[in-house]
């Protein structure tokens, strides 16, 4: 992976070209960021917008993820959210089920998969999530960048606007940033809070509520300042995604990758023949098919040049390959010269399919998924634990019966209000409480005290191990062991 030094028609430089560097600001051999100039100024970005099959097709993907984003948190199953990621309360719920705190090897296993998930999709792929369903580019591409060119006067092309850009334009383009940036940071934190305590917060006063109108505040700066200023530089320089392609990648991957063999030698503009569109550049026969017209490097929103190879800052957009398409067309060469390929393949080696890491990949996840549904299918409805006591004794009674005082936390991992109640097989064993039965909340963790009376004759050297029974009104049985102390 390289960084792309070459020249970029698609942005804005901080300086002039050719303007020598202030006295205070020194000037870099090579490019360090393709969003800095030499000279360490921001170069903002003005991609030019290219259509074609690639562009269409991730604006349709791009805008049924926006309407999936938007209704997810409305979709509900047996009255429980489809996903709702609940931190304060500690309870998620994922595709409508409900995982606890004490859920957290089920979770752990589930994430470690999804992660496995990613490495193996980008081991056949590419970066095809970063291009294609990332937020950032799929928020950044579809709603801000479409704002900006229609209020700058480049709707449809894009690139650097021409003119001055009209007080009440500039003014209209922030305010429906910062419209777009609140319904974002409202919907994203529905994910959080459910949408019935969001809709109470947005129509009651923000006094009533200061702890979350702050957060929902914050949140929507965060998504103006990420969309209106930082940008592309979340995915450069904040992003560790696109730094781990070395890894993540061989060279059978999948990536957008420019055909040096066919495209080299560059040709140069040495002559033009008459089209109905205008007038194009056709390349010196000796040359290769690429004439240097740089619309690839132009129209790349992260400013690169994708003839340089591969680099971390290439999120896959497809950007390049509709442009490059587009002249080659217009210059009757075969589509191609920047395409979905692998580096293997353009160095005209056979392609594997297989390979290691094709193969242990799938393995890994398949062995997480069946011991997750195995743990999940072999889930308890209830979670008991007897707690630890600091002071643990037992007690003579009149009676001649040894009394221990036991305490168990008790969680609901029901969808429901169960009411439970706690007793013991051996009818010899008494068991009395103030607490039980008792009705629970789903999610809800409760301690109780329980007093079992023991007949001295069942302790053998001190100690007595028995089961408790739990019991539920929906039918659920269980067993606890406990151990019982007592005299010698």
């Amino acid at each position: 992976m390289s960084n792309s030094n070459a020249d970029h028609p698609a942005t804005t430089s901080g300086s002039e070209a050719g303007q020598a560097a202030s006295p205070q600001n020194l000037q870099s051999p090579d490019m360090v960021l393709t969003t800095l100039d030499k000279d360490g100024k921001r170069r903002w970005m003005f991609p030019r917008l290219s259509k074609g099959r690639f562009l269409s097709k991730r604006r349709a993907v791009a805008y049924l993820l926006i309407a999936l984003f938007t209704l997810i948190p409305y979709i509900k199953i047996n009255g429980t959210p489809f996903i709702l990621l609940d931190i304060v309360h500690r309870k998620f719920i994922i595709f409508s089920y409900t995982f606890l705190p004490t859920d957290g090897i089920l979770l752990a296993i589930l994430l470690v998969s999804f992660f496995l998930s990613i490495f193996f999709i980008t081991a056949v792929l590419g970066r095809v999530w970063c291009g294609w369903a990332c937020p950032q580019t799929v928020y950044m591409e579809f709603l801000y960048r479409p704002i900006e060119r229609l209020l700058s006067g480049t709707a449809g092309k894009g690139g650097k606007p021409t003119k001055t850009i009209a007080g009440w334009r500039l003014a209209a383009k922030y305010v429906l940033y910062f419209l777009v940036s609140c319904y974002l940071a409202h919907t994203f934190l529905a994910y959080f809070v459910g949408v019935e305590a969001l809709r109470t917060w947005i129509v009651s006063s923000p006094f009533k509520h200061p702890v979350a109108f702050v957060v929902m505040a914050f949140t929507t700066v965060m998504m103006l300042f990420d969309f209106t200023i930082f940008r592309e530089q979340l995915c450069i320089i904040a992003c560790p995604y696109g730094r781990f392609q070395s890894v993540l990648l061989d060279r059978n991957s999948l990536i957008v990758t420019y055909d040096k063999n066919r495209g080299e030698p560059r040709g140069k503009m040495a002559r033009k023949k008459k089209q109905q569109d205008g007038d194009i550049a056709l390349p010196v026969a000796d040359n290769g098919d690429c004439i240097d017209c740089k619309m690839c490097v132009q129209t790349c929103p992260t400013g690169i040049d994708i003839r340089d190879g591969l680099q971390f800052e290439c999120v896959s957009c497809t950007q390049c390959i509709d442009a490059c398409d587009s002249i080659m067309d217009k210059i009757k060469k075969p589509r191609g010269l920047i395409r979905y390929s692998s580096q293997a393949a353009i160095d005209g080696e056979k392609q594997k399919l297989l390979r290691p890491r094709i193969i242990v990949y799938p393995l890994i996840i398949a062995v997480l998924l069946t011991a997750f549904i195995f743990a999940l299918s072999s889930k308890q409805h209830v979670y008991i634990k007897e707690l630890r006591q600091v002071r643990v004794n037992y007690a003579a009674q009149t009676d001649g019966s040894i009394l221990n005082v036991k305490q168990f936390k008790i969680i609901n991992r029901d969808d429901q209000p169960r009411t439970y109640n706690l007793a013991f097989d051996n009818p010899e064993i008494r068991l009395t409480s103030e607490d039980l039965p008792i009705t629970i909340a789903p999610g809800q963790p409760t301690q109780i005290n329980i007093q079992i009376y023991t007949p001295p004759s069942l302790f053998k050297n001190g100690k007595h191990l028995t089961s408790i029974r739990i019991t539920d009104d929906n039918g659920y049985n269980s067993t606890l062991d406990v151990s019982l102390l007592g005299p010698f």
